[in-house]
C-alpha cells in the first residue's frame, strides 16, 4: 500500500530522469551538494539479477523494474522522514510515464528533472566512462523506451549540452 508523502520542509522529492549515460548520477550529486540535500543512487538499489541482466546487454522488463521502482520511492520516502529539513535528490531513469506514475503514487509531491540530449552526445559519454554495468550496446533501447514528461507531470527538461557545472546551473536555474 502507498504510503503518503508528507510536505517537508527541505521540498518535494526531485528525481533526475533520463536515458543512460545523460549524467543523472553525476547531476543529481551535484544538485543534493548545492542544496546541502540527500542524494538517492537508484543504481544501488538494483537486485543484482538486474544488474547482470543488464551488464549482458539485455535490457530490463517492466517485471524486472517495477520492485525496484517501488523499493526505491519507499527509500526515498524513508529518506524524507529521516531528514526532513533536506531536499532528496535521486538519479533514477524513470523513462516511462508508468514507472514515474509509480514513484508519484508513493511520492505524490515528486518533481522530475529530465535531462535531455543527443544520442550520439550520451553514446560518446557512456563510451568514455569506466566501471559502468550498462552497456552502451543498451541506449537505443534506452530511447525506445523514453516517455517525455508530460504537462500534468511535475518536472523540467535541462539539456545536457555543456560541462558538469554548467549543466547544474541550468538545472538550478531551471529549479527556482
Amino acid at each position: 500500500m502507498p504510503r503518503p508523502s508528507p510536505v517537508l520542509p527541505g521540498g518535494p522529492a526531485l528525481f533526475v530522469i533520463g536515458v543512460s549515460g545523460c549524467g543523472k548520477s553525476s547531476i543529481a550529486a551535484a544538485l543534493a551538494a548545492a542544496r546541502n540535500g540527500i542524494y538517492v543512487e537508484a543504481d544501488a538499489l538494483h537486485p543484482a539479477e538486474n544488474v547482470a541482466h543488464m551488464a549482458a546487454g539485455q535490457p530490463l522488463s517492466d517485471a524486472m523494474r517495477t520492485p525496484w521502482l517501488r523499493a526505491l520511492a519507499l527509500h526515498v520516502a524513508d529518506q524524507q522522514a529521516a531528514h526532513p529539513d533536506r531536499q532528496v535528490f535521486t538519479a533514477c531513469s524513470a523513462l516511462k510515464r508508468s514507472y514515474r506514475d509509480l514513484i508519484r503514487s508513493h511520492l505524490p509531491e515528486a518533481v522530475f528533472l529530465h535531462l535531455s540530449g543527443d544520442q550520439a552526445v550520451i553514446a560518446a559519454r557512456m563510451a568514455a566512462r569506466q566501471n559502468h554495468f550498462m552497456p552502451t550496446s543498451l541506449l537505443d533501447s534506452q530511447f525506445a523506451t523514453l516517455e517525455m514528461p508530460q504537462a500534468d507531470e511535475a518536472h523540467v527538461t535541462v539539456s545536457i549540452d555543456g560541462d558538469l557545472e554548467q549543466i547544474t546551473a541550468a538545472c538550478l536555474a531551471a529549479l527556482n
